[in-house]
């Protein structure tokens, strides 16, 4: 059993991607995709609920070419938080080890990582370790038990590339499985409604220029022109220096100019 860690958030077709390389590559006989309710080193990260993520999990696990060797796993929903690997792994091994073998695959950006994790030492002894790719990220460390899939597939968007995108109204057919878009569509995730209310709560607790612009471009892209204005002019306030606010203030007030004169002068 090969364990592919991640937060999925959401899980996108580079993850399915790589289950169904191990899985063709015969480097085993089955993936768990473990959704990591709370990683120690992304824990300012807003992750959505855990079973929203299950269940696109599971949902993206059943559209791969390997749906009954590719599955959706919640054992770390079970344990302590923030998630340690190595608590994982000793829950596996206590529960299934008599049944199976693990492995763990996981890119190049996170073995580098490996010497700093919990109880890493029992980590490299014990386990097989499979590293794909990450794009322009080299691996610097390995283990004696450490293979490195140089023919992996590579893909060049993250799940925080598929969340802008998200927010920002923009297709994503290409990097999600449709039960997966469709899910997202469904239950609201990600929606640039729920980027501008997690805005708004940021700037009630701590008013920064950076925060005000994000906001605006969010109005601007919703043509809420007033609001975004405010936006901009608030943020050009706090940073005498913010260029970016006073471009869009401009591009927007221009916007308003040119639909004015449309209107009364038909």
């Amino acid at each position: 059993m090969m364990l592919l860690f991640g937060s999925f958030n959401p899980v996108h077709r580079g993850h399915t991607a790589l289950a169904e390389y191990a899985i063709e590559q015969g480097l085993c006989d089955a993936v768990a995709m473990i959704i990591s309710p709370q990683n120690p080193f992304k824990q300012n990260m807003t992750l959505a609920s855990e079973m929203d993520r299950y269940a696109m999990v599971e949902a993206a696990c059943k559209a791969t070419r390997y749906p009954d060797q590719i599955h959706a796993s919640v054992v770390e929903f079970l344990l302590e938080k923030p998630s340690y690997t190595i608590n994982t792994l000793r829950y596996l091994q206590e529960n299934n080890g008599h049944e199976m073998r693990f492995s763990i695959l996981m890119g190049s950006d996170l073995i580098n990582t490996l010497p700093e994790w919990r109880e890493a030492e029992e980590i490299i002894a014990g386990y097989d370790i499979y590293v794909y790719p990450r794009p322009g990220v080299e691996m610097t460390y390995k283990t004696a038990r450490t293979t490195f899939l140089a023919d992996a597939p590579q893909c060049d968007f993250s799940s925080t590339d598929v969340r802008h995108r998200l927010e920002s109204g923009d297709d994503v057919s290409s990097m999600l499985t449709r039960d997966v878009v469709k899910y997202i569509r469904e239950r609201g995730l990600w929606s640039i409604e729920g980027k501008i209310e997690r805005l708004s709560l940021q700037i009630e607790e701590q008013p920064t220029a950076s925060l005000h612009l994000e906001r605006g471009k969010c109005y601007y892209r919703r043509n809420e022109w007033g609001k975004a204005i405010n936006d901009f002019r608030r943020a050009e306030e706090l940073d005498t220096e913010c260029v970016e606010a006073e471009q869009f203030r401009r591009m927007t007030e221009e916007i308003l100019e040119y639909r004015y004169k449309d209107i009364y002068n038909p």
